[in-house]
């Protein structure tokens, strides 16, 4: 399995050289040293197998070594690895393609570049020149849109209010979000009206010069929230009323996680602009889009087109596209996470009447949360914002630590778990994932008040 003393030196490098990412340096160290993977597994330095029940970061959606992907790499990068997004490519015809392909059909023009976060910055920039001099963003709360100064400025979570005072790019404002299990408005489904829909159009009309309405369709990282039916139906009207664009952010609810393309689909709401990454290339590749609609196209056809990238439109990117939408198209992908997402739900329900510590599931297609309470009846969380940016211990870490010396990685979040396994997974995977949590989340049980 390799020498010991080399694998060592691996964990000893990394945590000296590289910082850790969202989290105390003095609490930094890598978690495993993984020297392969194989669909939906990782295996480490000893061997030993790992079902990645989160995809990573909800990323690698057609898990690892996959042939097809690999051989479109290899395909391009012997053909050519780069050249600047002034010149023309075969690859980068046929990647435009395939994604017009399967593109929301009122999406007609599309630039690309590495990242969610470039994607996000894009989508902005392009709203705000084409909306001026209005410039002004609504946001949600329980947001994460990216990491840079402006991407970050749109998000709503912690993340933001630890760097803001140092990179804070002006005009959002924040909306509350569709969280029914912890509704701002502590009201309660359907009595409610929809309220944290409705409210969008008294913060339009008091801010005056909103451009956009800037949403993931399903929040991601801050707990898969899947809003009311009504929610963006009533949104999109408030959008048409005041001639605000609608932004949506398919980041990681995109590629067939939910059991559709993207997951603005589900609700029969067309985007202005739709940005997405991530899955766009089984994250083989870094990638980002951002897509418009012929309205916004047709105006910088005479206005600067003030957006572009080194590595926009790459050569392995679209090589990594391309293959991706053929494979997801020859497996029926989208229509396996439709299907085997009432499986999981129902093995995740069951651990309900087991589990006291579990508050909340929620989620569609192979996109789900677990919500971790200390009391089910309060709702109470085990953890909050200011226990994660001070270092201190999450349960959900704790849990999440336990199922991985049960083999199963899953991601996790302040009050949350995040289960969102590879497309290609079968029920023996998602059977093995949900028994490790069901074992794992006894960590959590003995933490619940009495």
């Amino acid at each position: 399995m390799g020498d010991k003393s080399l694998d060592n030196d691996a964990m000893d490098i990394i945590e000296r050289y590289l910082y850790g990412t969202w989290m105390l340096q003095k609490k930094w160290s890598p978690q495993l040293l993984i020297s392969d993977g194989e669909g939906a597994y990782l295996i480490d330095k000893d061997g030993k197998k790992y079902l990645d029940f989160s995809s990573q970061l909800v990323c690698v959606n057609l898990g690892y070594k996959n042939r097809e992907l690999i051989k479109a790499l290899h395909k391009q990068i012997d053909k050519i690895a780069y050249v600047g997004p002034a010149l023309g490519l075969e690859i980068r015809a046929e990647a435009a393609k395939a994604f017009a392909s399967i593109a929301p059909k009122n999406l007609i023009k599309f630039v690309f570049s590495s990242s969610g976060t470039e994607a996000n910055e894009d989508a902005l920039k392009i709203a705000r020149l084409y909306k001026n001099p209005c410039y002004k963003i609504i946001a949600r709360y329980r947001s994460y849109h990216g990491s840079t100064a402006t991407s970050m400025s749109l998000t709503g979570d912690l993340r933001r209010t630890v760097v803001e005072y140092h990179t804070n790019v002006r005009g959002t404002v924040f909306a509350p979000d569709p969280y029914c299990y912890r509704c701002p408005f502590n009201l309660e489904y359907p009595k409610c009206g929809v309220a944290c829909a409705e409210y969008l159009e008294y913060m339009i009309e008091r801010e005056k010069n909103v451009a956009a309405i800037f949403m993931e369709p399903i929040t991601g990282t801050n707990g898969v929230i899947v809003p009311p039916p009504e929610y963006y139906k009533i949104i999109r009207e408030i959008a048409d009323k005041y001639g605000v664009l609608l932004i949506f952010d398919e980041v990681m609810s995109g590629w067939g996680r939910t059991g559709e393309w993207f997951a603005h689909q589900r609700w029969g709401v067309e985007a202005d602009i739709m940005t997405t990454a991530k899955g766009a290339s089984s994250s083989y590749v870094p990638i980002g889009i951002t897509a418009t609609t012929k309205a916004i196209s047709d105006y910088f056809e005479d206005h600067f087109f003030a957006v572009g990238h080194t590595f926009a439109y790459h050569p392995l990117a679209m090589a990594a596209l391309t293959a991706v939408i053929r494979v997801m198209k020859e497996h029926n992908y989208v229509y396996h996470a439709k299907r085997l997402g009432g499986y999981i739900r129902k093995r995740l329900f069951e651990l309900m009447s087991k589990h006291p510590s579990i508050g909340d599931i929620r989620g569609v297609g192979l996109f789900w949360a677990v919500e971790l309470v200390k009391n089910r009846n309060r709702k109470t969380p085990f953890n909050t914002d200011e226990d994660k940016i001070l270092g201190r211990p999450l349960v959900t870490g704790e849990v999440a630590s336990r199922m991985r010396e049960l083999g199963v990685l899953v991601m996790y979040w302040i009050t949350h778990l995040v289960i969102a396994p590879p497309l290609i997974v079968d029920t023996d995977d998602i059977d093995r994932g949900i028994d490790a949590l069901d074992e794992a989340l006894k960590v959590a049980d003995e933490k619940v008040e009495k």
